[in-house]
């Protein structure tokens, strides 16, 4: 796969901005295994090589096992989620691919069962930002594992 562009260097203001948003998530509300558990499976449900694999490397620094890595993709069958988890999974989905009509109520009454009002919110930005992300890079065709040394994913054993 070769890189369309460098969306970096040809937006480099646009970029900043995208990544302060990044950046300002990581103060969220939401903790850091929900966060990496979001960021994959939007990456997966979106086709995004490069995010998917940074994302997964990521994980496995911050000490996600790798059977639940494995198992992100079949979250529903899975027994390897606790409630919290696969309420943020099942939120992922409904906003990274909005169903005709909106979201259900039910869908929302459930994450409201795990998350604050807060959480909800920065949970649903954290999807917004992902998915913005996995747009850029299937966009312009950026290269998985082509940042690892860059963003320190080399340290995940995973090369």
């Amino acid at each position: 796969m070769t890189l369309r562009l460098n969306y970096a260097q040809k937006s480099p203001e646009l970029l900043k901005k995208l990544s302060d948003l990044s950046m300002a998530l990581k103060d969220s509300a939401i903790e850091q295994k929900i966060e990496d558990l979001v960021q994959i499976r939007a990456s997966q449900m979106n086709g995004c090589a490069f995010c998917l694999d940074m994302h997964v490397k990521e994980a496995k620094i911050h000490g996600e096992t790798e059977l639940r890595l494995y198992h992100v993709a079949i979250w529903r069958e899975s027994n390897l989620f606790i409630p919290r988890e696969r309420a943020a999974l099942a939120w992922t989905e409904a906003v990274t691919k909005l169903p005709e009509g909106g979201i259900p109520d039910e869908l929302y009454e459930r994450v409201r069962g795990q998350f604050s009002e807060k959480e909800i919110s920065d949970l649903t930005f954290s999807i917004m930002v992902i998915n913005a992300w996995n747009r850029a890079s299937i966009a312009f065709k950026t290269v998985p594992g082509s940042a690892d040394k860059l963003y320190g994913l080399d340290k995940a054993g995973l090369n």
